[in-house]
Protein backbone atom coordinates (compact mmCIF):
# COMPACT_ATOMS: atom_id res chain seq x y z
CA UNK A 1 0.00 0.00 0.00
CA UNK A 2 2.87 2.52 0.95
CA UNK A 3 4.60 1.69 -2.12
CA UNK A 4 0.95 2.58 -3.99
CA UNK A 5 0.74 5.74 -2.44
CA UNK A 6 4.09 6.97 -2.74
CA UNK A 7 3.78 6.37 -6.47
CA UNK A 8 0.31 8.78 -6.63
CA UNK A 9 2.37 11.41 -4.85
CA UNK A 10 5.16 11.17 -6.73
CA UNK A 11 2.67 11.50 -9.45
CA UNK A 12 3.97 8.22 -11.16
CA UNK A 13 0.47 6.90 -11.40
CA UNK A 14 -3.16 8.29 -11.49
CA UNK A 15 -5.94 8.82 -9.38
CA UNK A 16 -7.42 5.22 -11.16
CA UNK A 17 -4.23 3.19 -10.92
CA UNK A 18 -3.71 3.80 -7.47
CA UNK A 19 -7.41 2.73 -6.65
CA UNK A 20 -7.36 -0.08 -8.87
CA UNK A 21 -4.11 -1.65 -6.94
CA UNK A 22 -5.40 -0.93 -3.50
CA UNK A 23 -9.33 -1.54 -3.82
CA UNK A 24 -8.97 -3.89 -7.40
CA UNK A 25 -11.65 -1.11 -9.24
CA UNK A 26 -11.50 2.02 -10.47
CA UNK A 27 -14.01 4.14 -10.03
CA UNK A 28 -15.60 6.66 -12.86
CA UNK A 29 -18.95 8.89 -14.14
CA UNK A 30 -20.11 5.64 -15.74
CA UNK A 31 -19.81 3.27 -13.20
CA UNK A 32 -16.77 0.88 -11.49
CA UNK A 33 -14.36 -0.67 -13.52
CA UNK A 34 -13.31 -4.01 -12.29
CA UNK A 35 -9.16 -4.06 -12.53
CA UNK A 36 -8.66 -7.11 -10.94
CA UNK A 37 -11.16 -9.24 -12.61
CA UNK A 38 -8.22 -11.18 -14.42
CA UNK A 39 -6.05 -11.23 -11.71
CA UNK A 40 -8.92 -12.27 -9.13
CA UNK A 41 -10.61 -14.78 -11.92
CA UNK A 42 -8.16 -15.10 -15.37
CA UNK A 43 -10.39 -14.09 -17.19
CA UNK A 44 -10.23 -10.16 -18.92
CA UNK A 45 -12.72 -7.93 -17.20
CA UNK A 46 -15.06 -6.22 -20.32
CA UNK A 47 -17.10 -3.58 -20.89
CA UNK A 48 -20.76 -4.58 -22.12
CA UNK A 49 -21.99 -1.55 -24.14
CA UNK A 50 -25.24 -3.19 -24.62
CA UNK A 51 -27.97 -0.59 -22.36
CA UNK A 52 -24.86 2.10 -22.17
CA UNK A 53 -24.67 5.22 -24.07
CA UNK A 54 -21.91 5.73 -26.35
CA UNK A 55 -20.14 8.36 -23.39
CA UNK A 56 -20.84 5.62 -20.81
CA UNK A 57 -18.83 3.18 -22.99
CA UNK A 58 -15.70 5.34 -24.08
CA UNK A 59 -15.30 6.62 -20.43
CA UNK A 60 -15.48 2.63 -18.91
CA UNK A 61 -13.21 1.82 -21.71
CA UNK A 62 -10.58 4.75 -20.81
CA UNK A 63 -10.64 3.58 -17.52
CA UNK A 64 -9.84 -0.16 -18.74
CA UNK A 65 -6.71 1.03 -20.27
CA UNK A 66 -5.56 3.40 -17.84
CA UNK A 67 -5.34 0.52 -15.17
CA UNK A 68 -5.10 -2.52 -16.96
CA UNK A 69 -3.33 -1.51 -19.86
CA UNK A 70 -6.40 -2.73 -22.20
CA UNK A 71 -9.84 -3.09 -23.00
CA UNK A 72 -12.26 -5.74 -24.14
CA UNK A 73 -15.82 -3.98 -25.48
CA UNK A 74 -18.36 -6.56 -26.30
CA UNK A 75 -21.71 -5.59 -28.05
CA UNK A 76 -20.76 -2.44 -29.90
CA UNK A 77 -22.07 -0.50 -32.62
CA UNK A 78 -20.74 2.10 -34.75
CA UNK A 79 -21.02 4.81 -32.36
CA UNK A 80 -19.85 3.03 -29.37
CA UNK A 81 -16.38 2.30 -31.43
CA UNK A 82 -16.59 5.76 -32.65
CA UNK A 83 -16.63 7.32 -29.31
CA UNK A 84 -14.14 4.72 -27.62
CA UNK A 85 -11.65 6.00 -30.48
CA UNK A 86 -12.33 9.59 -29.64
CA UNK A 87 -11.77 9.22 -25.63
CA UNK A 88 -8.56 7.01 -25.83
CA UNK A 89 -4.93 8.35 -25.80
CA UNK A 90 -3.03 8.62 -28.83
CA UNK A 91 -0.96 5.68 -29.46
CA UNK A 92 -3.45 3.11 -28.05
CA UNK A 93 -4.33 0.44 -30.59
CA UNK A 94 -7.53 -0.44 -31.47
CA UNK A 95 -8.86 -2.96 -33.32
CA UNK A 96 -12.76 -3.81 -34.50
CA UNK A 97 -14.56 -6.78 -35.75
CA UNK A 98 -17.65 -4.80 -37.09
CA UNK A 99 -19.85 -8.09 -37.26
CA UNK A 100 -19.26 -9.63 -33.75
CA UNK A 101 -19.70 -6.14 -32.08
CA UNK A 102 -16.12 -6.36 -30.45
CA UNK A 103 -13.69 -3.65 -30.34
CA UNK A 104 -10.24 -4.60 -28.07
CA UNK A 105 -7.68 -1.54 -27.30
CA UNK A 106 -4.34 -2.51 -25.82
CA UNK A 107 -1.66 0.24 -24.79
CA UNK A 108 1.83 0.75 -25.91
CA UNK A 109 2.96 -0.79 -22.89
CA UNK A 110 0.95 -3.71 -22.78
CA UNK A 111 2.29 -7.30 -22.98
CA UNK A 112 -0.49 -9.83 -24.20
CA UNK A 113 -0.49 -13.20 -22.58
CA UNK A 114 0.15 -15.94 -24.80
CA UNK A 115 -0.94 -19.17 -24.54
CA UNK A 116 0.39 -22.42 -25.85
CA UNK A 117 -3.16 -24.24 -26.30
CA UNK A 118 -5.26 -23.53 -29.23
CA UNK A 119 -9.29 -22.68 -29.36
CA UNK A 120 -10.98 -23.60 -32.31
CA UNK A 121 -14.07 -21.33 -32.38
CA UNK A 122 -16.41 -23.16 -35.09
CA UNK A 123 -20.05 -21.94 -36.94
CA UNK A 124 -22.59 -24.01 -38.18
CA UNK A 125 -23.60 -21.24 -40.25
CA UNK A 126 -23.25 -17.99 -41.66
CA UNK A 127 -26.55 -16.61 -38.80
CA UNK A 128 -23.97 -17.88 -36.26
CA UNK A 129 -21.24 -15.24 -36.90
CA UNK A 130 -22.12 -12.92 -34.31
CA UNK A 131 -21.45 -14.72 -30.32
CA UNK A 132 -18.82 -16.91 -32.29
CA UNK A 133 -16.78 -13.83 -33.07
CA UNK A 134 -17.05 -12.77 -29.27
CA UNK A 135 -16.03 -16.14 -28.31
CA UNK A 136 -12.86 -15.97 -30.38
CA UNK A 137 -12.03 -12.40 -29.33
CA UNK A 138 -12.01 -13.26 -25.71
CA UNK A 139 -9.93 -16.52 -25.92
CA UNK A 140 -7.51 -14.47 -27.86
CA UNK A 141 -7.44 -12.03 -25.44
CA UNK A 142 -6.74 -14.66 -23.02
CA UNK A 143 -3.67 -15.71 -24.90
CA UNK A 144 -5.09 -18.81 -26.62
CA UNK A 145 -4.58 -19.16 -30.28
CA UNK A 146 -7.67 -19.06 -32.19
CA UNK A 147 -8.95 -20.89 -35.71
CA UNK A 148 -12.37 -20.63 -37.27
CA UNK A 149 -13.99 -23.48 -38.99
CA UNK A 150 -16.88 -21.77 -40.56
CA UNK A 151 -20.52 -23.18 -42.43
CA UNK A 152 -20.18 -26.75 -41.20
CA UNK A 153 -24.15 -27.52 -40.29
CA UNK A 154 -25.38 -30.54 -40.03
CA UNK A 155 -28.07 -30.14 -42.97
CA UNK A 156 -24.67 -31.49 -45.26
CA UNK A 157 -22.44 -33.83 -42.51
CA UNK A 158 -20.05 -34.08 -44.90
CA UNK A 159 -18.71 -30.32 -44.36
CA UNK A 160 -17.78 -31.29 -40.82
CA UNK A 161 -16.35 -34.67 -41.58
CA UNK A 162 -14.60 -32.88 -43.89
CA UNK A 163 -12.86 -30.72 -40.86
CA UNK A 164 -12.16 -33.59 -38.43
CA UNK A 165 -8.64 -33.81 -38.60
CA UNK A 166 -8.51 -29.85 -37.60
CA UNK A 167 -10.95 -30.57 -34.87
CA UNK A 168 -9.46 -33.29 -33.50
CA UNK A 169 -6.19 -31.59 -33.65
CA UNK A 170 -7.36 -28.47 -31.32
CA UNK A 171 -7.24 -28.34 -27.29
CA UNK A 172 -10.75 -26.66 -26.57
CA UNK A 173 -13.43 -26.24 -28.74
CA UNK A 174 -16.30 -23.75 -28.76
CA UNK A 175 -18.94 -24.98 -30.81
CA UNK A 176 -21.69 -22.11 -32.42
CA UNK A 177 -25.21 -23.45 -33.68
CA UNK A 178 -28.73 -21.93 -34.00
CA UNK A 179 -31.99 -23.57 -34.94
CA UNK A 180 -32.12 -26.98 -33.13
CA UNK A 181 -28.62 -26.83 -31.93
CA UNK A 182 -27.18 -30.05 -33.11
CA UNK A 183 -24.05 -29.26 -34.51
CA UNK A 184 -22.29 -29.25 -31.02
CA UNK A 185 -23.42 -32.51 -30.07
CA UNK A 186 -22.74 -33.82 -33.71
CA UNK A 187 -18.82 -32.81 -32.84
CA UNK A 188 -18.46 -33.69 -29.42
CA UNK A 189 -19.72 -37.20 -30.40
CA UNK A 190 -16.80 -37.28 -32.80
CA UNK A 191 -13.79 -35.64 -30.94
CA UNK A 192 -11.89 -36.65 -28.03
CA UNK A 193 -11.63 -32.51 -27.44
CA UNK A 194 -13.53 -30.36 -24.30
CA UNK A 195 -16.92 -28.63 -26.38
CA UNK A 196 -18.31 -25.90 -25.08
CA UNK A 197 -21.75 -25.33 -27.02
CA UNK A 198 -22.94 -22.17 -27.79
CA UNK A 199 -26.78 -21.53 -29.01
CA UNK A 200 -27.14 -19.27 -31.20
CA UNK A 201 -30.50 -17.22 -31.13
CA UNK A 202 -31.22 -17.98 -35.16
CA UNK A 203 -34.32 -19.90 -36.09
CA UNK A 204 -38.10 -19.63 -36.39
CA UNK A 205 -41.76 -20.27 -35.13
CA UNK A 206 -41.39 -23.14 -31.76
CA UNK A 207 -38.06 -22.95 -30.48
CA UNK A 208 -37.17 -19.97 -31.88
CA UNK A 209 -34.68 -17.24 -30.68
CA UNK A 210 -32.58 -20.39 -29.45
CA UNK A 211 -34.93 -21.55 -27.26
CA UNK A 212 -34.48 -24.96 -29.00
CA UNK A 213 -30.50 -24.84 -28.92
CA UNK A 214 -30.00 -24.18 -25.36
CA UNK A 215 -32.46 -27.68 -24.61
CA UNK A 216 -30.52 -29.44 -27.09
CA UNK A 217 -27.62 -28.64 -25.74
CA UNK A 218 -28.27 -29.30 -22.24
CA UNK A 219 -30.27 -32.72 -22.94
CA UNK A 220 -27.37 -33.74 -25.40
CA UNK A 221 -26.68 -37.47 -25.37
CA UNK A 222 -22.66 -36.66 -26.10
CA UNK A 223 -20.79 -34.98 -23.10
CA UNK A 224 -19.81 -31.44 -23.34
CA UNK A 225 -20.59 -28.09 -21.53
CA UNK A 226 -23.29 -25.42 -22.77
CA UNK A 227 -23.91 -21.87 -22.09
CA UNK A 228 -26.85 -19.58 -22.32
CA UNK A 229 -27.93 -18.50 -25.28
CA UNK A 230 -25.98 -15.92 -27.74
CA UNK A 231 -23.75 -15.75 -24.59
CA UNK A 232 -20.12 -15.71 -26.79
CA UNK A 233 -18.12 -14.05 -23.74
CA UNK A 234 -18.86 -16.72 -21.62
CA UNK A 235 -17.68 -19.30 -24.10
CA UNK A 236 -14.60 -17.72 -25.01
CA UNK A 237 -13.84 -17.10 -21.13
CA UNK A 238 -14.71 -21.13 -20.50
CA UNK A 239 -12.66 -22.36 -23.60
CA UNK A 240 -9.66 -19.69 -22.54
CA UNK A 241 -9.68 -21.18 -18.83
CA UNK A 242 -9.39 -24.53 -20.16
CA UNK A 243 -6.60 -24.05 -22.61
CA UNK A 244 -4.81 -22.15 -19.78
CA UNK A 245 -4.95 -25.19 -18.18
CA UNK A 246 -3.49 -27.23 -20.83
CA UNK A 247 -0.79 -24.66 -21.27
CA UNK A 248 0.29 -24.63 -17.98
CA UNK A 249 0.33 -28.56 -17.99
CA UNK A 250 2.87 -28.50 -21.32
CA UNK A 251 5.24 -25.82 -19.72
CA UNK A 252 5.10 -26.93 -16.15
Amino acid sequence: MRETLERLAAGDISVAEAEAALAGYATTEAGRFDAARETRRGVPEAVLADHKTPAEVATLAAAAVETTGRVLVTRADGDDASAVRAELADGVEVREDERAGVLVAHAPEFDPPSLDATVTVVTAGTADAVPAGEAAAVAREMGATVERVDDVGVANLTRITDQLDGLRAADVLVVAAGREGALPTVVAGLVDTPVVGLPVSSGYGVGGDGVAALYGLLQSCTVLSAVNVDAGFVAGAQAGLVARAISDARTA
